[in-house]
Order: C-alpha cells, then structure tokens, then sequence
C-alpha cells in the first residue's frame, strides 16, 4: 500500500469536496440546524461517555469518515491485530497489549503459544509478591518491612506506572512511600532517595533487556546506593527486583531471578503499563484493584473489537483526529483531563500517540508528503490551564481541538469545590463552540474599540469524555480509548503505529559522545563544527583539557 492510495481512495476524494463546501459553516449554524445535536452525536460504552456534538462535523462528515475507514480496511485490520499477526512490520512482531489484559480463559496464540496463560502466570507472580510486601511478610535485611518503592525505568517503563500510581493514588497503600526515577540526571536519583533508608527500601529496575542506557545508569547508581549503607552484597536480593526478560543480565547485577517478573517483545513500551511493568502499580493499589484496571481495558477493547464504527468510542475518536489534522489542519490536541489525579496523563499520552504516530513513511517505506500524519499532544489538568493557555485557545490564530475529561462523581467531596470544577468543563466547551460575536459585546455596552479585543470566533472544536467516578475499571478503559485511537489513526495513514525507530539516532550518537566528554585526554573530534565547538566549551567549563578539531 503506497501514500498515493489513501489520497486515492473515493471517500478521501469526497471528503476533501466535502470540506470545501462546508468550510464556512459555523457550529452555531450546525446547532441551530439540529436541535438534537447534542444528544444525537454521543456515544458510550465501558463506563465511558462521549460527547462529540461540538467537533465540525455533519452527519455526512461522519459517514465519509466511516466510509474511509473501511476503504482503507480497518476492521481486517483491527481483526489482524487480536488475532496477534504480525502488524508491527518493521520488527516483524505482534501488537498484543490487548492479551494483557483478555481473561484467563481467553486464547490468543503467537508462534504457536497461548500468550494469555503466560500472561496469567506472570500477573500470579506478582499479585503473590505484592500481597507479601503489602503485608510486611516481605522483610528487609535487618529485618524491617518494605515501606519505600522506588520504581527505575525510562520511556514506557516510568511514564505508564507514574501516571498509573498519581491516577489511583485515593486507592493506594498510603502506608508506603512510590517513587519513580526516569531522568539520568543525578539530581532525579538523589532527591528521590535523601530521606529514604535503605533497609526499607525496595528497587524495582524496569527494562526488557537490561541494557537501556538511562535506567541501567540509574540501577547501578541504586545498587552502589544500597551497598553503602548495608555492605552486604548478599542484601541485594531482598531489596531489588526486575522487570525484564533478561535473565543473565538481571542474575549477574545481583538480582535473584525468581524474582524477575516476565514480559514479552509483542508488549510495546508505551502499550506496557498494564504488563509487570505496573508492578509498582500493583504494589500500590493491590492485586484486587490491579485486575479491575485490566478489566476496565478489556471492556474497551471488546468494544473496539466487535463495536460498528459509528458507535465505536475509539474509532470516532480516531476519525475525527483524521479529520481535524488532515482537513481542518489542526496541529495539536490539547488534552484537557478535569481531576487533579490525572495530572500526568497528559504527558502519558504524549508518549502514546507522539511515539506511535510520529513517522513520515508509510509501510511500504514511502515518504508521506500529501498529508499529515501524527499531531503534537499536550495539556494540564483543569482549572489550572485556564488561567495559562486557554487564551491562546480562543482567542489565538492556531485551531487546537481539545478533550475534556471529567468525572461525575468526586473520589474526595468538599464542599461545592467538583460543582465548580465540573462547570468549568461544560463552559469551555460551550465558549470554545460558540464563542461571543462583537455585536454580542457590543449589546453588553463594551465600545467599538474594545469589542474586537473581546470577542471570541467560537468553532473550535472539542470532545467531552465523561464517567461516573476515576475509579481503576475506569481508568483502563480510558487509556484503551486512546490506544486504540492511536491505531485507528495509523491504520488511515498507512504507517506502522507499533515502532519507534526515531529514537535510536541521538542515543547512538550520545554513545560516541561520552567518551569524548569524559575522556583526561583531548579527543579527536569529528562532528559538525557546532557539536565540536560545544563538546570543546563543555570540556573548558568542566575544567578538562582542551580539545583538538579535527573537521
């Protein structure tokens, strides 16, 4: 499948006509023309309600989009990825984050295994783990309960337990301490652990293989921590633990493997927080709660799979980021979430649909350069980004669609404090739709002058997403939406959704890098005159000898 076919396909072609008739037409207008818009287009399932009155869209729109989407086979390949073929070409592997979390019973095979029953003994490792630290049976080397976890990982292997363990901090064990260190800068490792002892403290090192430069850097950093104060290398065993598949490596850092917790190559990074790398999670939340999270995503991707795409929750989603990116020409998404306890899944996401959607070839190895492919996502939690970017929002020159996310019911009630908060999804809604014309202002006594400076142009697009309360069910079923959102976006775009070969260049030139910064002798330097001059000045200013150029 080549670019020119997605371009090529009769419902592209009708949507791009379709666009230039109805480019003008205003969500006023649409309102006004439908007086059960805001009922009509919704859609819900899993707990899960969205409402996507507010997008451009009309019902034509949709079903061009819907038509797009069978034209470029969806549904063959949505079937192909729980089947587990093989859809991640470039690595020739599975996409199979769903068999995270398919049921006991289920049957989903790879190479001739049933991966479900592996992924069931592994979730039994760790629930038995957990229950044994969460308990005080798992003890220290002096004998002392487990009262601080520090998670080390990087990418996929942080980003997923940091937001997972923020989201469902009202269920965690608050009897114990969850950091998380991700950054090779020194300062994330030593403000994480200043306070802690190390004869309560438990590490667990997260990586598939071992190797990752970032989190290894950490995990030794952690080991040489530890053995300062306990000077017993045998103590090691009690206090670390690893995510990885790596048995070797994991035995020789010190880690007994028993208590190495497994997951597998067709688990992507930014697909794997609901694998053993939620160990952290677990730890924080129980095992009880840890399945209803899994639960919460199997419910959505049941839906994903069998649902018809008008009434798909993921795959609306997925159309109208087409449809805003590809013919509105909106760059970004902001992700809007309404509670405080998901303050860090916006930047989840970023990883999720940047690192997945960031590519410029299709799967045929074709430059794309007829369209856009994946957009930038960003956002704060609600009420604190209206009082910093939402003007640009309204009033700015960029269109920024926007998802607003909120809970009916509150995990902790005070006062009138989710009335207001809650009100404040609806309203920006509202004014992002249909915004204030001058002669509104104007009506109000504001001068001619001041109008223009006080009117907002209104048809900017959003999507409410609303739930009864963030709950662990909840919170899986929300990060499937976005998954396979994902998917239904790349699966449009012809491009390969599951690798992230974009981020391979500038480590393996930092690798040659280091040595020539550490290096007592002057290096050889053979980078562009700009790297050569700022690797020469770093050198300088930490006081190591100069450097020869050799350009």
């Amino acid at each position: 499948m080549t670019e020119s076919t997605l371009v090529q396909t009769s419902a592209w072609r009708a949507l791009v006509a379709h666009y230039q008739a109805n480019r003008a037409i205003h969500l006023r207008d649409l309102f006004a023309q439908d007086a059960m818009r805001g009922k009509q287009l919704t859609a819900q399932a899993a707990g899960l309600y969205l409402d996507y009155s507010k997008q451009r869209v009309t019902a034509e729109t949709l079903r061009l989009l819907a038509q797009l989407a069978r034209e470029r086979g969806l549904r063959a390949k949505i079937d192909a990825m729980f089947r587990g073929d093989k859809i991640n070409a470039t690595e020739n592997r599975a996409v199979l984050h769903i068999a995270l979390r398919a049921p006991r019973a289920e049957k989903i095979f790879v190479d001739g295994v049933n991966v479900v029953a592996q992924v069931h003994a592994v979730l039994d490792k760790m629930a038995a783990f957990a229950e044994r630290v969460r308990d005080g049976e798992w003890t220290g080397y002096t004998g002392k309960r487990i009262r601080n976890v520090l998670n080390i990982g990087i990418g996929g292997s942080d980003l997923g337990p940091v937001m997972a363990y923020e989201a469902l901090k009202y269920y965690s064990a608050r009897d114990l301490t969850f950091r998380f260190i991700s950054n090779v800068d020194g300062a994330d490792f030593i403000e994480a652990t200043r306070d802690l002892a190390a004869d309560e403290t438990l590490f667990i090192i997260s990586s598939k293989t071992f190797t990752t430069l970032e989190t290894m850097t950490n995990a030794r950093t952690a080991r040489a921590w530890f053995l300062a104060r306990a000077r017993d290398e045998n103590a090691i065993a009690k206090h670390f633990v690893a995510v990885s598949t790596n048995t070797d490596a994991v035995r020789q850092f010190g880690i007994d493997p028993a208590h190495m917790f497994e997951f597998w190559d067709w688990v992507g990074g930014r697909y794997s927080m609901d694998s053993a790398i939620g160990l952290s999670t677990m730890l924080a939340i129980g095992p009880e709660n840890f399945r209803a999270l899994l639960a919460g995503f199997h419910a959505l991707d049941e839906h994903f799979r069998t649902a018809p795409f008008e009434q798909n929750l993921p795959v609306l989603m997925g159309l109208l980021g087409v449809w805003n990116n590809n013919f509105l020409d909106a760059q970004t998404v902001a992700v809007l979430p309404y509670a405080q306890y998901l303050k860090r899944f916006p930047a989840y996401l970023q990883q999720l649909t940047m690192e997945s959607n960031g590519k410029h070839v299709t799967l045929a190895g074709e430059s794309i350069s007829t369209y856009q492919t994946g957009p930038i996502y960003w956002g704060e939690p609600g009420t604190n980004g209206q009082h910093s970017f939402y003007q640009l929002i309204h009033q700015g020159t960029k269109l920024i669609p926007c998802d607003f996310i909120g809970f009916a019911n509150p995990l902790d009630s005070l006062g009138d404090h989710h009335d207001i908060l809650m009100s404040n999804i609806f309203a920006q809604a509202e004014a992002l739709a249909f915004g204030k014309t001058i002669a509104q202002v104007e009506a109000e006594g504001v001068p001619a002058w001041l109008a223009p400076h006080r009117a907002f142009m209104g048809n900017r697009p959003s999507s409410v997403i609303l739930a009864d309360k963030l709950t662990p069910t909840t919170l899986g079923a929300l990060i499937a939406l976005y998954e396979h959102s994902v998917f239904t976006q790349g699966a449009l775009w012809d491009i390969d959704s599951f690798d992230q070969w974009g981020v391979e260049l500038g480590k393996v030139l930092a690798k040659k890098i280091i040595p020539e910064l550490e290096s007592v002798a002057a290096p050889a330097l053979r980078h562009d005159s700009s790297t050569n001059a700022l690797i020469q000045r770093y050198r300088q200013m930490r006081g190591r000898a100069d450097t020869d150029s050799d350009e």
